[in-house]
C-alpha cells in the first residue's frame, strides 16, 4: 500500500480533511510534523482526525472576538491568558481539539507561565470560541474535556453553550460575563467592524463596556 506524506496533501481553504483509524501516537506524530506554525486546525475524536483549513473570513472573525473578548477583560480588571488555537488534548480520553480562540479566566492563575498545558492535571480553558463559518463544531471533544463554556459564530449570530453535567445546554447568558449581553453585543461590534475597522470598533466598543460596567 502506498504511503503518503503529510506534506503531500493540500487542503484547500474552507476545506476539511478526514483521517481515519489513527492511533493515538499517529495523531502524535502528525501535530509533530505539521508543527506549531501551521494555519490548520486539527481536532481527534476516537480515532478520526479532522485537518481544516480556515478562510480569511474566519481568521477575521476569530481575531475581532477575540480582541473585544480581551477589552471586557481588561475594562472588568480580570486577569486572562489567551491561548489562540492551542492544541488541548487528553490521551486517556482519545480526545483533541484546536479552538479557533480560547481563555483562562477563571483558571489562570493555575497555568499562569506555564509553557505547556497537560490536561491530565491541569484544567481546561474557561472559555472556547469556534468560528463556524466554512465548518460545524463537533461538541463531542469539548464535552469530554470539560470546556466550561463554549461560544460558536456563525458570521451573523452567537451561541452560548454552557458545560453542566458532561454535556452542554444552549444558554442565552455568559456565566463569564453574566452582567454583559454578549449574544447580542458581539455580533453587533462584528458588523461595525466591517462598517468603521477594527480599531473604531475597538474604541467603540470599550467605551460602551465602560457605561455598562458603571
Amino acid at each position: 500500500m502506498m504511503q503518503l506524506a503529510l506534506n503531500q496533501i493540500t487542503v484547500p481553504p474552507g476545506q476539511t480533511l478526514l483521517l481515519t483509524d489513527i492511533s493515538w501516537s499517529m495523531f502524535e506524530n502528525i501535530l509533530e510534523e505539521l508543527g506549531e506554525s501551521r494555519s490548520a486546525r486539527l481536532s481527534y475524536n476516537d480515532g478520526m482526525v479532522e485537518i481544516m483549513a480556515p478562510l480569511a473570513v474566519h481568521e477575521d472573525g476569530k481575531e475581532m472576538i477575540g480582541d473585544l473578548v480581551k477589552v471586557i477583560l481588561e475594562e472588568l480588571n480580570i486577569e486572562f491568558r489567551a491561548l489562540g488555537s492551542t492544541t488541548f488534548k487528553n490521551q486517556n480520553m482519545a480526545k483533541a481539539v484546536e479552538p479557533d480562540e480560547c481563555f483562562y479566566i477563571k483558571h489562570e492563575a493555575i497555568i499562569r507561565g506555564k509553557a505547556r498545558i497537560d490536561l491530565t492535571i491541569d484544567p481546561p480553558p474557561d472559555l472556547a470560541i469556534e468560528i463556524d463559518i466554512t465548518s460545524h463544531t463537533r461538541f463531542d471533544n469539548y464535552e469530554k474535556l470539560g470546556i466550561p463554556e463554549l461560544w460558536q459564530y456563525d458570521g451573523q449570530t452567537l451561541q452560548i453553550h454552557l458545560w453542566q453535567n458532561g454535556q452542554y445546554i444552549t444558554s442565552k447568558n455568559s456565566a463569564i460575563f453574566p452582567n454583559i449581553p454578549v449574544i447580542d453585543e458581539i455580533p453587533h461590534y462584528m458588523n461595525e467592524s466591517k462598517i468603521i475597522g477594527r480599531n473604531a470598533t475597538m474604541k467603540k466598543f470599550r467605551a460602551w463596556i465602560q457605561q455598562v460596567k458603571e
